[in-house]
């Protein structure tokens, strides 16, 4: 604090109207006295380093991976692990049903049923594609029902998304 000057220092955090999220930041501010009233005379905010999102690398392999984790969850039969797989808003437009899948109740129930027939997958051929903390995997790939011994081909897309420290399905059709 000085003669008709002052400052402030210190960390904030803004809620943002549409969506809820919080993001922290430094700021600072100077004011002066001017005209009979404090005015700001110099204003800066940054977000915090530990708010900034960073690249988490994943390679085309680890990718065609995350297809294994997820097949691996199949092979449990417990309809919760296979769901624990998706993102928070993740969506499953399954092969052998026309009901879009938006959320962890809708995918679970899916899996409930479809689990029953014991299937496990396959992938035959696929792309993959990587960015910023997403991957995409899309191709064929074979489902072998153990309970029936069926075979069920199709098409697939699987998109990854990094979200709280784990590699999780976005989007899988």
């Amino acid at each position: 604090i000085g003669h008709n000057w002052c400052q402030d220092a210190g960390i904030y955090e803004f809620t943002m109207g549409a969506t809820g999220d919080k993001v922290k930041g430094r700021y600072s501010f100077v004011y002066v006295f001017e005209d009979g009233e404090w005015k700001i005379n110099h204003h800066h905010s940054s977000i915090m380093p530990e708010g900034i999102v960073t690249a988490e690398p994943i390679t085309k392999d680890e990718v065609r991976d995350l297809f294994q984790l997820w097949n691996g969850a199949l092979a449990t039969l417990d309809p919760k692990k296979v769901a624990d797989r998706y993102a928070k808003r993740g969506v499953l437009l399954p092969t052998v049903s026309d009901i879009p899948r938006t959320d962890y109740p809708g995918i679970e129930d899916y899996f409930t049923n479809f689990l029953k027939l014991k299937p496990q997958g396959e992938i035959e051929s696929g792309e993959i594609m990587i960015g910023t903390n997403w991957a995409q995997d899309a191709g064929i790939y074979e489902f072998t029902m153990g309970a029936t011994g069926a075979k069920v081909k199709g098409r697939y897309t699987f998109v990854y998304v990094f979200e709280d420290g784990e590699w999780k399905i976005s989007q899988h059709h």
